[in-house]
């Protein structure tokens, strides 16, 4: 399918506005990945723990904040969920140190209901209990009440309490809605009130790495994106000739320092789905670029007449509806994952994005002008070294003229 047939774009005479916005991003994200000490890793990377916290009505992000101080040493980030169907979720994230992931959640959650359930007087958060302690909770009181209940109908009802508040994105606003729960009558509500309160918040999901683990993974997601750069180097350089593969590979580092740069700018966090994303721009922008690099061949195989300038914009303009149909369509589903994704696929998504803009732009006006500006300067070596013996026959040939004095 050709979108664009015949085109005759001089994509090489507007090269500079594009070389110039390059060298601005990449000077801005340099500039602030230094006043900012390097990339804004995630727990994936430094350790810690990151949690999901839907409030019935959420507090400020101070509120929160200064609530998790008081038991949490370190710096602790408190981010807004404000996406429809999601508007009282907070994700709270928080440096470990050496604590088990038992002992950083109790912390958290003790620290939470101190602050937002502190009328709980003893009784049972409903958001938070499980079903064998709905249970166990239940079991004595709606004994005393009359309400005799074997112990698989009081599995039964529990089970379906916990049901419906998995239903309702784990959280119960208020006891009356279990009025229409199986098994819920008048008088186990009753009960239910006595003994259970719906706590003002339910925790989603909970991640902890630990800081070993997290520096490991950073050495690990480093090396693995120099090692697919060197193996594409070579398999270019191999196809081709070492020129294109550095020209590519110049491209593709263009295209990831500019990508972490924005990061920085937009104090986004890396972590492993950024370096999965970073990871599939490389093989993107690398297989746009040998298309590209591949028509360039061709054309010159055939001999075409003209200047390597004239054939590189010809072989550019040949690739333009491939280019455009699946960066197009990569572009539009990256997209939607950005706008519609949610907060855990927002760094992964935002780095496709941007890496598929600059991805598609490299390949035509970064990695293309490197091979038209090596051609030139190779083509005036040899001419250079053309002229020079040239001159030194046409002297030899020139007879010698011996005057003698009579």
């Amino acid at each position: 399918m050709e979108i664009f047939k015949q085109t005759n774009f001089d994509f090489l005479g507007k090269k500079w506005p594009f070389i110039i916005m390059s060298l601005v991003l990449t000077a801005a994200g340099l500039v602030s990945l230094a006043l900012k000490g390097g990339p804004k890793y995630g727990i994936d990377f430094t350790g810690g723990a990151l949690m999901d916290v839907n409030f019935i009505k959420r507090p400020p992000a101070e509120a929160i904040r200064s609530a998790l101080h008081k038991r949490l040493a370190g710096e602790v980030e408190v981010q807004e969920v404000h996406e429809a169907g999601h508007s009282q979720e907070a994700l709270i994230s928080t440096g470990v140190r050496d604590e088990t992931v038992q002992a950083v959640r109790g912390d958290i959650e003790g620290a939470l209901n101190a602050a937002f359930n502190p009328d709980a007087a003893g009784r049972l958060d409903i958001n938070f209990a499980s079903e064998t302690a709905i249970a166990d909770r239940l079991r004595d009181p709606l004994q005393r009440a009359g309400v005799a209940l074997s112990d698989d109908r009081l599995q039964a009802l529990a089970k379906a309490i916990f049901d419906y508040r998995e239903s309702h994105s784990g959280l119960i606003a208020s006891l009356d809605q279990l009025s229409g729960v199986p098994g819920v009558t008048p008088q186990v509500l009753t009960v239910l009130k006595q003994e259970c309160f719906p706590g003002s918040f339910a925790i989603r999901r909970v991640d902890i790495v630990g800081p070993k683990i997290g520096a490991d993974l950073r050495q690990q997601a480093i090396n693995v994106v120099l090692i697919a750069l060197a193996a594409m180097l070579v398999y270019i350089a191999f196809r081709f000739e070492w020129i294109y593969g550095v020209a590519a590979v110049i491209a593709v580092f263009h295209d990831t320092i500019i990508t972490i740069g924005l990061f920085s700018i937009f104090n986004k966090q890396i972590d492993l789905t950024v370096i999965a994303a970073l990871l599939t721009l490389v093989g993107y922008s690398m297989n746009d670029t040998i298309v590209t690099f591949d028509r360039i061949r061709e054309n010159l195989r055939l001999q075409r007449r003209g200047s390597f300038s004239e054939i590189v914009n010809l072989s550019i303009n040949q690739t333009l509806s491939r280019t455009v149909l699946t960066s197009g369509l990569t572009f539009l589903t990256a997209i939607s994952l950005f706008l519609f994704g949610g907060p855990v696929l927002n760094g992964f998504s935002f780095a496709l994005v941007v890496g598929i803009i600059i991805g598609t732009y490299s390949s035509i006006f970064v990695a293309s002008p490197i091979l038209v500006f090596w051609r030139n300067v190779a083509e005036g070596r040899r001419r250079r070294n053309f002229r020079a013996p040239a001159v030194d026959s046409r002297l030899r040939s020139v007879p010698k003229t011996v005057k003698t004095a009579k």
